[in-house]
C-alpha cells in the first residue's frame, strides 16, 4: 500500500514538474487554407530528457503526421512554432498534440485542441501587437446575410510571436503599436519585414517618440521621421476621409500644395494606389445614400469626438503619401515596401479621444480595406470553392494512367450478367447438367475478376513518375533577393511505396493536397512530417496505380535572379528585363494595367528592352477566359474514377500556369459561383496588379532554382519553374511631374 501511494506521487511529481501548453493559430483564430502557427510551450523542471512532440489533425484529419524533435534539459523553457495548414474551418475540427520521450512514453498530451473561431478564405484577418487587452481592432459588421465572411482580429503575444514568415501569411493586416516593437525578438522582425516584402499591411500606430528611435529596424522602415508630439484641436478630416471613396484620401482643393510641401506625390499620383481608375474625392461627401466605392456617406457625425484634441507625431515625411491630414498635419501617410506596405498611424487610436469614439469600428474596416460591397449587398459569391491545388495536379499528374470510360465498364457488366445468368442457364440445360452451376458460378466469377485485374493493369501499370512545377516569386531586397516559392509535385507509384522528401530550403513546409470546401478540405495524401529546424523530412506514403499531389512552400535568400524596370514610353510603356540566370526564358510575358503583353525569349545573362501598347497584348479578362475556362472540368474530372482521361489533364503548361496566377477572377467575369476557386495567399496576383503593379512571368522548361525535394530517383522526372516578379509602375502624370 505504501509502495503504491510513493509510486503515485513520484507519478504526479513528474507531471507537476512539467508543463505543457498549446496555443493554436493566431489567438485561437484559425483561416482557411493557409499555413498557421502552432505554438507548444514546454517548461521542464524535471529530470532532462530528449522528447518528441507529435501533432494530427484528430479523428477527422488523418492524412499527416508532424514531428518536432526537442531537448529538454532541467529548468529550461522551450517554444517552438509548427506550421500546420488549414484543410477546413468546420467546427468540428481538432488537433491531438502529444509530447513523446526518446522512449516512446508518453509525457503530456493536450488532445482534441480546437480553435475558438475559423474564418473563410476571403475573410480579412488583422493581427494585433496592442499596447492593451482591449485595443486590437475591432471591425464593423458586415451586412448580415453576408455576416459568414465577417472580418475579425486577433490579438497576438510578443513572446509567441511566429518567427517564421510562412505562418504570417494567413494576416491580411497586421497592427503594431510602437510600444510592442522593442518586445519583438530579431528573428521575430525578420519574419514580419519578410511578410511584408512579400505583400503584408504592416499598420503602426506611434505611442510615444521614443519607441521609435529606440527601435532602428522600426525606425528605418517608417515612411517618415517622428520629432515632437503636438496637440491637433480639430480634426474633423477623419470622419470625411470614412465618408469618401473606399481608396480615396480627404485632401481638399490644396492637396498638391500640401503634397510639394513634403516633397512627395499628391492623391492623384498614380504609383502604389489601389483601384487607380477611381478619381480621388475632392470634398466631404454630402450623399445620403451609400454604394460600393462609398459604404459608409451616410456615417453620422460624432461632434464630441471631432472637437476633442489629438495629440499627433509630427515630423519630416520620406517616401509617405498623405491619406489624411488636419489642415497642414498629416495624420495617416503610406508608403510601399516591397509587394507590401506600411501604414503609420501619426497617434494611438488606443488612447482618447480615438479610444471612445463611436466609429471606430468603421475607421478599421476602411483602414483594413474590408470590400465595400460586403456592407451594402449580398449580390456577391459567398465562401467556399474548388481548391486551387487541383488545377496544378491536373497539369502534373502522369499521363501514363488511364481511365476506363463508363459506356465499357457498362458492357462489361451487362455481358457478365448475361454470362452467369440466361447463358449459363442455356448451356447446362442443353446438356442436361443444370446442378453444375455450384461450379460454373465461382469460375465465371475468378474469370471476370482475372480480366477486371488485367484491363486495370493494362491501364495504369507504368514507371515510377515525379513532376514537379516551381513557381517563384522574385522579391529584391536590399542587394539581393528572397524567393517565396511553390513547389507542386505529383508523384505516381506503379506500386505500393514510401518515398523519402526533404526540404532543402531555409523555411520550408510540406502538405498535401487541399481539396477545398466543396469537397471537404481534408486531403487523402498520407505522410510523416519531421521539421527539422524550419525545413523538413518526411516520408510519403503513394498507393499502387495513383498519382498523389504533394505541395512545399518555402523561402529562400539568393542573389537576384531577375530585373525588370517599366517606364511610360509614348502611348505605352519601356520594360527592361534582366536575365542573371544561366537558363534561356521562354514565353515570357508581362501584366501591366489590365493586359498581358507578350516578350519572347530572354537569352541567359544578357539584358534586353522591349517597347510595347495595349494594342500589341491581349486584355487579362479574356486571356484568363480562354485557359481558365477548363479549370473546372478538369479540377471535377480528376476526381472521377471513370471517364476519359483527357479531361482531367491541362496542357500549355507555361499560359495555364499564369492564369491560375489570377484565378480569383474567373468567378468574378463568369458571374457563376461554379468557377469559384480557393487559393492559399500570395499565390493569386489579382490585388498586386490592382495596386498599380506590373508582373512580369518568364518560363523555365526543364528547370528548378533549387536542389530537389525527392531523395529518391525515379524512373521519369521533369521540372519547370516560372518566375513571377511585380514591379511599381509610374504613372505618365507622375513622370511628366518629376
Amino acid at each position: 500500500m505504501l509502495s503504491g501511494l510513493l509510486l503515485l506521487s513520484n507519478v504526479m511529481a513528474s507531471r507537476a514538474a512539467l508543463q505543457f501548453d498549446v496555443f493554436l493559430g493566431y489567438d485561437g483564430v484559425i483561416p482557411e487554407a493557409t499555413w498557421f502557427p502552432v505554438v507548444c510551450e514546454i517548461k521542464n523542471d524535471g529530470p532532462s530528457f530528449n522528447g518528441v512532440i507529435e501533432l494530427n489533425g484528430g479523428s477527422l484529419n488523418q492524412g499527416q503526421l508532424q514531428k518536432v524533435e526537442v531537448e529538454l534539459p532541467t529548468g529550461t523553457l522551450k517554444r517552438l512554432v509548427i506550421p500546420v495548414f488549414s484543410t477546413t474551418r468546420g467546427f468540428n475540427t481538432s488537433w491531438d498534440v502529444r509530447l513523446l520521450d526518446d522512449r516512446g512514453k508518453l509525457r503530456a498530451e493536450q488532445p482534441g485542441v480546437r480553435a475558438n473561431k475559423h474564418v473563410a478564405s476571403r475573410t480579412p484577418l488583422i493581427g494585433a501587437l496592442a499596447r492593451t487587452p482591449g485595443g486590437a481592432p475591432v471591425i464593423r459588421p458586415i451586412a448580415p446575410q453576408n455576416s459568414e465572411l465577417q472580418p475579425t482580429s486577433a490579438r497576438l503575444q510578443p513572446s509567441i510571436f511566429p518567427d517564421n514568415a510562412l505562418v504570417l501569411e494567413g494576416l491580411q493586416a497586421l497592427y503594431l503599436n510602437s510600444e510592442k516593437a522593442a518586445e519583438l525578438k530579431d528573428n521575430q522582425v525578420r519574419a514580419l519585414l519578410a511578410w511584408l516584402n512579400a505583400g503584408g499591411h504592416l499598420i503602426v500606430a506611434i505611442e510615444q517618440i521614443n519607441d521609435v528611435t529606440a527601435s532602428s529596424w522600426l525606425k528605418n522602415l517608417l515612411p517618415c521621421d517622428v520629432k515632437s508630439i503636438q496637440p491637433v484641436p480639430r480634426h474633423t478630416e477623419i470622419q470625411q476621409w470614412l465618408q469618401n471613396a473606399t481608396w480615396a484620401t480627404n485632401l481638399s482643393a490644396n492637396s498638391q500644395q500640401l503634397a510639394r510641401r513634403y516633397g512627395l506625390p499628391g492623391p492623384n499620383s498614380g504609383g502604389n494606389q489601389r483601384n487607380r481608375s477611381m478619381p480621388a474625392q475632392n470634398r466631404p461627401t454630402q450623399e445620403t445614400g451609400v454604394s460600393a466605392d462609398k459604404p459608409f456617406s451616410n456615417l453620422p457625425d460624432d461632434f464630441g469626438f471631432e472637437g476633442a484634441e489629438l495629440q499627433v507625431a509630427t515630423g519630416t515625411l520620406r517616401d509617405a503619401r498623405i491619406v489624411v491630414a488636419a489642415d497642414s498635419v498629416p495624420l495617416i501617410v503610406t508608403a510601399p515596401r516591397g509587394l507590401g506596405r506600411v501604414t503609420t498611424l501619426l497617434f494611438s487610436p488606443e488612447r482618447e479621444p480615438f479610444r471612445s469614439w463611436k466609429n471606430l469600428p468603421t475607421f478599421w474596416a476602411k483602414l483594413t480595406e474590408v470590400p465595400g460591397d460586403w456592407y451594402v449587398s449580398s449580390d456577391f459569391n459567398q465562401a467556399g470553392g474548388r481548391s486551387s491545388d487541383g488545377i496544378f495536379g491536373a497539369m502534373l499528374d502522369t499521363r501514363q494512367v488511364h481511365k476506363l470510360p463508363i459506356e465499357w465498364l457498362l458492357l462489361l457488366l451487362i455481358i457478365y450478367l448475361i454470362v452467369i445468368g440466361p447463358l449459363d442457364q442455356f448451356w447446362l440445360k442443353r446438356i442436361g447438367r443444370p446442378m453444375l452451376t455450384w461450379i460454373t458460378f465461382p469460375c465465371y466469377v475468378v474469370l471476370f475478376s482475372l480480366l477486371i485485374y488485367f484491363i486495370g493493369y493494362k491501364l495504369r501499370a507504368g514507371e515510377s513518375e515525379w513532376n514537379e512545377l516551381q513557381l517563384v516569386d522574385v522579391l529584391l531586397k536590399g542587394d539581393g533577393a528572397e524567393l517565396r516559392g511553390r513547389t507542386y509535385a505529383s508523384v505516381y507509384s506503379p506500386s505500393n511505396q514510401r518515398y523519402m522528401l526533404a526540404g532543402p530550403q531555409k523555411f520550408a513546409t510540406l502538405r498535401g493536397e487541399f481539396a477545398g470546401s466543396w469537397e471537404g478540405g481534408q486531403s487523402s495524401e498520407k505522410a510523416t512530417v519531421w521539421q527539422t529546424g524550419d525545413s523538413f523530412k518526411a516520408e510519403i506514403f503513394v498507393p499502387v496505380w495513383t498519382s498523389q499531389l504533394f505541395v512545399s512552400d518555402w523561402w529562400q535568400p539568393a542573389p537576384v535572379p531577375l530585373r525588370v524596370s517599366v517606364q511610360p514610353l509614348g502611348e505605352g510603356w519601356q520594360v527592361k528585363v534582366e536575365n542573371h540566370t544561366d537558363q534561356k526564358l521562354t514565353t515570357a510575358q508581362i501584366v501591366i494595367e489590365d493586359y498581358i503583353l507578350p516578350l519572347g525569349e530572354l537569352p541567359p545573362n544578357q539584358n534586353k528592352s522591349f517597347s510595347v501598347s495595349k494594342g500589341q497584348g491581349t486584355p487579362l479578362r479574356e486571356f484568363i477566359e480562354r485557359y481558365g475556362q477548363s479549370f473546372q472540368a478538369a479540377v471535377q474530372s480528376r476526381q472521377r474514377a471513370f471517364g476519359a482521361s483527357e479531361s482531367g489533364h491541362l496542357g500549355d503548361l507555361p499560359n495555364t500556369t499564369v492564369a491560375a496566377s489570377f484565378v480569383s477572377q474567373l468567378a468574378r467575369h463568369n458571374n457563376n459561383y461554379m468557377f469559384s476557386f480557393i487559393a492559399p495567399p500570395g499565390l493569386d496576383l489579382s490585388s498586386v496588379v490592382e495596386h498599380g503593379n506590373a508582373v512580369l512571368f518568364a518560363w523555365a522548361g526543364d528547370y528548378s532554382p533549387v536542389k530537389p525535394m525527392n531523395q529518391f530517383s525515379p524512373r521519369r522526372i521533369h521540372r519547370d519553374t516560372l518566375w513571377r516578379f511585380a514591379v511599381p509602375v509610374l504613372s505618365k502624370k507622375m513622370d511628366l511631374e518629376k
